[in-house]
């Protein structure tokens, strides 16, 4: 029989308290809350496929896809952290002839700047359209366990200026039931996939709101807001954030004319955390592997939206957006490259030469970005939602159109690493 020392039985003392406390906290539950860091990188992938209808009638059916980055520059000695935040809405290309791309339009961009509490609760200026949703999820100042409930006030931001000249973020409030349903093991919503333990919770508001002031009657205003949210939220507690979430929901507003609209449907969220890439450091490196990997004509630069790879004279087959195979082969091996930053969204940028008229050109440089997206998505660099294009067509030229040469230069496709 092995011999058990004094000290080995110390250290089964020592731990039975250890073990008590931790079964006594299980027990008890848990703190839920915000735990920022300063530069903390996030990025949120939202789709949301949606039915719109007006005055009752399908006017038109919606997938998009929002992305959304947050940087923490700061955390203050109350841990609230100040969040430096830019979202873009994109909606899937169909380009002529009808069968969608596989890729996401680059769209509008929103800046945002905010702070948040360990408990949720913002502080933002009015002034600013995103985030649509404040003040959710909200948590108790006290420890949770399954199946304990609570409410919480919160307020959605509607952004109504498209649709009915409201020229303000449109201000409605909720109360939201939540529930701390289970524990749930589960997978990461980042590349890594680690297997985590996820507090399931569950955040469900009704809205009934009528608007007690119309402050622009030139307007279709809202007059009543009614519907109703339902959001499951698979928490990251050892992050202090949310891993990603699923939601249905049905908005409908009466306005001033007399006018009802209605939106339905759902949204998928994941939530990751992401390198920046534009360091000089970054730069080097992804310039010696191309250099390593014998390809020409590629330059690599730091830009406002991340690490930029430009792939000048790139080959199509005449007036059109098919891929040469010199270049398929290029792009596979640049797709070596992407894969060291498997969290960063990328953005596919087209430009032309300066020949024919501006808008063949524009068509044109949307077409073959789309083209190298299709290309990097089927490789599987990317899943279809973190990729995204944009053309300019002769629009940013780098070089003269007057010359071979430079035409050469001006007809490329850029890949950006997002940062933001």
């Amino acid at each position: 029989m092995k011999k058990i020392t004094r000290a080995a039985l110390a250290l089964i003392f020592a731990a039975v308290p250890l073990l008590y406390a931790q079964e006594k906290s299980s027990t008890e539950g848990i703190k839920l809350e915000f735990k920022y860091k300063a530069d903390d990188n996030f990025s949120l992938i939202s789709t949301v496929s949606e039915d719109v209808k007006v005055n009752g009638r399908m006017n038109h059916h919606a997938q998009i896809v929002s992305r959304v980055t947050e940087c923490v520059d700061r955390v203050d000695e109350n841990g609230r952290g100040h969040i430096k935040a830019s979202f873009m809405t994109s909606e899937q290309s169909t380009p002529a002839g009808g069968v969608a791309s596989g890729v996401y339009k680059w769209g509008e961009n929103f800046e945002s700047d905010f702070w948040r509490a360990k408990d949720g609760h913002f502080e933002i200026d009015s002034k600013y359209f995103m985030p649509v949703i404040r003040d959710l999820p909200v948590f108790p100042d006290r420890p949770l366990k399954p199946g304990d409930e609570w409410t919480a006030e919160g307020w959605e931001a509607e952004d109504l200026r498209r649709d009915l000249n409201v020229n303000e973020p449109f201000r409605v409030p909720f109360t939201a039931k939540y529930e701390y349903v289970r524990d749930e093991e589960g997978l990461t919503s980042d590349s890594s996939k680690t297997k985590k333990t996820f507090q399931v919770i569950t955040a469900k508001y009704s809205l009934y709101y009528n608007t007690p002031e119309i402050k622009d009657p030139k307007s279709d205003y809202p007059v009543t807001t009614m519907g109703y949210s339902n959001r499951t939220i698979w928490w990251d507690n050892e992050k202090g954030q949310i891993d990603h979430y699923e939601e249905d929901f049905r908005i409908v507003m009466e306005t001033l004319l007399g006018n009802q609209y209605q939106f339905s449907g759902t949204t998928k969220v994941e939530i990751t955390e992401f390198k920046r890439t534009a360091t000089e450091e970054n730069i080097q490196t992804v310039m010696e592997k191309i250099e390593d990997l014998g390809l020409e004509d590629i330059s690599v630069q730091k830009t406002e939206k991340g690490l930029m790879i430009s792939l000048e004279n790139i080959q199509f087959k005449a007036d059109s957006a098919v891929l040469m195979q010199s270049e398929k082969e290029k792009i596979q091996k640049i797709g070596q490259i992407l894969s060291q930053y498997p969290d960063n969204d990328l953005l596919i940028t087209g430009h032309t030469a300066r020949v024919g008229t501006e808008e063949s050109c524009q068509t044109l440089s949307e077409q073959r970005a789309a083209s190298v997206a299709d290309f990097l998505i089927n490789l599987g660099i990317r899943k279809e939602k973190h990729v995204f294009t944009q053309g300019f067509g002769s629009k940013v030229p780098v070089a003269s159109n007057l010359t071979e040469r430079g035409k050469s230069k001006n007809r490329r496709v850029e890949i950006t690493i997002l940062d933001k």
